[in-house]
């Protein structure tokens, strides 16, 4: 029998939300556009963005390092009949071409990396642009000078920062605040049932500062989808090809933790895909989890996270699944009725 709490949206259509102190609306599923030209060829690529838009999806997320700026270009042309409707987002940092000035959040390479994203998007604007990660060997304060420079020329209308730490982005606001310059406007980091560190301090922080955030990996690179557990590892695919994927998600306990939420999932009526991304995009400082598939089938899926009502005892039974991460503080003793007491 199905519990009470599995319910859909009053309204079966997408819902918006407010993208930080922007004013602009974003879909509360973002699609992410790492496929582009990769698994997904041209046509593949094309008829996931049909279907995305089909359901109301207005954000598609992109970078130019995505397979040799070919993301970029297929999502380029796939927005040219409607590129009012829809808000775009590109990144910079890592290496695009075999010279020693090619990465980096310095005001030349971004600059320059901006021109090229626009040329490959063919657009006048990108509505997001964020810092793909944060360069210790750039002055924050040059980073953040030459992305005012490009909202001034109206090549980008909002910085924002993928995979910073807190206090990063704290630095960086501060910075911009002194200085008159553009802020960042949202964040960009992974978050997921088994990467949970964001709770700690970026989350908070996103939602004190009313900065918007786009989390990515919501499926943990496939681990939520309901297909693994303790004793069912993949045979192949991005969890055991990939490198970086498996450092990320190698790890025994995530397996248990997968398990039982595919588990859980099953016995309460879900999918376990759509639950988990659901599950990121309950998070009350989360505008908009990323999303991403090789295929419309794969999508399919995922697109249904849409309908589902994450309420607070869902959402609490889930993350009971796995471990909390302790607090900035490590006085775990706050989280308890053992503590000094609050105002």
């Amino acid at each position: 029998m199905v519990p009470v709490f599995f319910v859909v949206k009053e309204s079966e259509g997408m819902e918006y939300r407010f993208l930080g102190k922007t004013g602009i609306k974003v879909s509360e599923l973002a699609m992410g556009t790492w496929t582009f030209g990769g698994e997904a060829d041209a046509e593949t690529s094309r008829a996931m963005f049909e279907r995305c838009r089909d359901v109301g999806i207005n954000v598609f997320d992109c970078a130019d390092s995505y397979h040799g700026g070919r993301s970029e270009e297929i999502l380029g042309r796939l927005i040219a009949d409607c590129r009012d409707e829809v808000i775009i987002t590109s990144k910079a940092y890592f290496p695009t071409a075999d010279h020693p000035n090619a990465g980096g959040a310095s005001r030349r390479h971004l600059l320059r990396s901006v021109e090229d994203s626009l040329r490959r998007l063919n657009t006048d604007w990108i509505d997001v642009f964020f810092i793909h990660r944060f360069d210790a060997r750039t002055a924050l304060e040059e980073t953040l000078r030459a992305l005012d420079d490009l909202v001034s020329q109206g090549k980008i209308l909002y910085p924002g920062a993928s995979n910073f730490a807190a206090w990063q982005v704290e630095k960086a606001l501060g910075i911009s605040a002194l200085h008159g310059l553009a802020r960042f406007a949202c964040i960009q980091p992974m978050y997921n049932l088994v990467k949970r560190q964001a709770e700690v301090e970026i989350l908070p922080m996103a939602e004190a500062e009313n900065v918007g955030v786009m989390t990515y990996s919501p499926l943990g690179g496939g681990l939520l989808t309901g297909k693994y557990g303790t004793n069912r590892r993949p045979a192949s695919g991005r969890l055991v090809e990939d490198d970086i994927f498996q450092v990320r998600y190698g790890q025994d306990w995530m397996y248990d933790v997968a398990g039982r939420f595919a588990t859980f999932a099953v016995e309460h009526g879900f999918d376990p895909a759509p639950l988990a991304a659901a599950w990121v995009g309950s998070h009350p400082a989360v505008t908009a989890p990323i999303i991403g598939a090789r295929n419309v089938e794969q999508l399919e899926g995922t697109l249904g996270a849409a309908q589902i009502k994450m309420t607070p005892a869902l959402r609490a039974e889930i993350a009971a699944l796995a471990s909390t991460p302790p607090p900035a503080t490590d006085r775990n003793e706050e989280r308890t009725s053992v503590n000094y007491g609050v105002r």
